[in-house]
């Protein structure tokens, strides 16, 4: 069974910054990992997503604001949120998936996904 472990949430104001972490048990060589976020009473949507060769997914509304990066030494994923928007507040989680799904169906849909954390919080204030 492969674990997620979020980390790095928290309250900012507008304009400010964060850094997510997401902590894979295990990552293998087929491995997509990705952002997701829900913010309170709407859908989950893909935020960023890296797929196994290194290329990254971004959504539009954080493209220029978000990036993401890998340290592959700790099976750690890492989301910088800059220029945070109130838009922005939501559960923040990270997705793993280990075969054809993100790429058959999309790095940035939810059904992509079999693993998942359990989420962090993240709130921007205006």
């Amino acid at each position: 069974q492969v674990h997620l472990e979020e980390s790095g949430g928290g309250s900012v104001q507008a304009g400010g910054s964060l850094n997510l972490s997401c902590k894979a048990s295990e990552v293998t060589g087929s491995t997509v990992l990705a952002w997701f976020r829900q913010p309170p009473g709407k859908e989950r949507e893909g935020v960023a997503a890296i797929d196994s060769d290194g290329t990254m997914h971004f959504a539009d509304s954080v493209k220029g604001r978000f990036s993401l990066s890998k340290d592959s030494d700790k099976n750690t994923l890492y989301l910088q949120m800059n220029r945070l928007k109130p838009e922005d507040t939501a559960m923040y989680y990270c997705a793993a998936d280990y075969g054809v799904w993100p790429t058959l169906r999309g790095p940035l849909q939810s059904s992509a996904y079999s693993y998942w954390g359990q989420g962090t919080q993240v709130t921007v204030s205006s």
